[in-house]
């Protein structure tokens, strides 16, 4: 299940490439920019004392990678995991890795530039600050996550 994305580009002469997953009935997308690879879920090692979105650390080839619960993060219920769960390995300019974990991966679509469109200023409307973008596609209205600050608030 592990995809490696060597290329860093996320812009195409066509628009920006975008990787879709589902959390519960809704679906999110993030840049392909931010993604290394995408594993199943394996042992998390617990560590005490962190905040209760973190999950915990796994080991990728050596290297010890944090992983945040998107459920948690978003201040939703957790659920077991299947075999469709996955965590999703971010990777930052910095060279900082940090695993997501996700409901279920959906697809990799390239969105048009004019479907691209900020958030809505109201506190009520945009409540959570992790939302990036909103896409409007033929299939439904879809949300842009913002990585650094998912990651770094």
């Amino acid at each position: 299940m592990a995809e490696n994305n060597t290329a860093k580009t996320t812009y195409t002469a066509d628009g920006t490439e975008v990787l879709f997953f589902s959390i519960g009935e809704t679906i999110y997308g993030i840049e392909i920019k931010y993604i290394n690879e995408i594993i199943g879920i394996e042992q998390i090692t617990v560590v005490p004392k962190i905040p209760e979105h973190i999950k915990g650390v796994i080991n990728i080839r050596g290297k010890v990678v944090p992983v945040i619960s998107v459920r948690k993060r978003f201040g939703m219920e957790e659920i077991p995991y299947d075999d469709r769960t996955c965590i999703i390995v971010l990777e930052f300019e910095d060279g900082n890795q940090v695993g997501i974990i996700v409901d279920r991966v959906q697809e990799v679509i390239v969105v048009k530039q004019g479907d691209i469109s900020k958030t809505p200023d109201s506190k009520s409307v945009n409540a959570n600050r992790y939302i990036k973008s909103i896409i409007n596609m033929e299939s439904g209205i879809r949300l842009l996550l913002d990585c650094d600050k998912l990651i770094m608030d």
